[in-house]
């Protein structure tokens, strides 16, 4: 299964901003849907953003407006603004034949916001 390689995760104060980014083959970041989804522990999994394989794209509405996704030929993307404490979670980056439906997922990067 293809390897999907976030990066850019950290900690940052409320109102801060962090990219994170995910590394996958031109293949893969082209033809598929490339999600970010993020997991507390205890949780359920949430889809935070998607971009489909022509460019459409999704936010669940804890982060519309100040998250944004986007996408190149090797590179996925999720640049966060005005960061909240509740955005802290483990995200993760996917890939799927379709938006709604998600096969491969990365490792994770962790996001900490503190107040």
């Amino acid at each position: 299964q293809e390897q999907l390689v976030e990066s850019g995760g950290g900690s940052v104060e409320a109102g801060g901003s962090l990219t994170l980014s995910c590394e996958a083959s031109r293949y893969i970041a082209l033809r598929y849907c490339m999600g970010w989804f993020r997991q507390v522990p205890g949780e359920t999994r949430e889809k935070v953003a998607t971009i489909s394989d022509i460019g459409r794209t999704s936010y669940s509405d804890s982060v519309r407006g100040r998250f944004t996704i986007s996408k190149d030929t090797r590179l996925t993307t999720l640049q966060m603004t005005s960061l909240k404490p509740d955005d802290s979670a483990m995200y993760f980056c996917a890939a799927g034949h379709g938006c709604q439906s998600f096969h491969n997922f990365g490792q994770g990067t962790q996001v900490t916001v503190s107040s």
